[in-house]
């Protein structure tokens, strides 16, 4: 799982979610894609290694650009604007809990 900001807190929960499955993860936490970008293809592959191709990604944003480090795996973020609620109730109604992302990983896994 790939996540930004205060959504690495939601890939954490889900990691706990799923090793309660007996499903092993990992979360990485990615700031900034500009600044992963710029490193070294070494430092890069150690983080994101080209093994592992099960990947989820966690923003509170859109998805647009994240294929670029999820290939064919699942974006989970908002697509659209004009939501209101308060935050835990917003990010509930539009599918990005820690549930929906453990969800996310299993089905991606079935698929391989």
């Amino acid at each position: 799982m790939i996540a930004t900001g205060s959504e690495v807190s939601l890939a954490m929960e889900a990691r706990e979610l799923l090793a309660q499955r007996g499903i092993s993860t990992r979360v990485v936490s990615m700031p900034c894609w500009e600044v992963f970008r710029a490193q070294d293809a070494d430092y890069r592959a150690s983080v994101l290694p080209p093994s592992i191709t099960a990947r989820v990604s966690v923003e509170a944003g859109v998805t647009m650009g994240w294929t670029e480090w999820i290939g064919a795996g699942v974006a989970i973020g908002i697509d659209r604007f004009g939501a209101s609620a308060p935050g835990e109730e917003l990010m509930a109604n539009l599918g990005i809990t820690a549930r929906a992302v453990a969800d996310a990983v299993e089905r991606l896994r079935a698929k391989r």
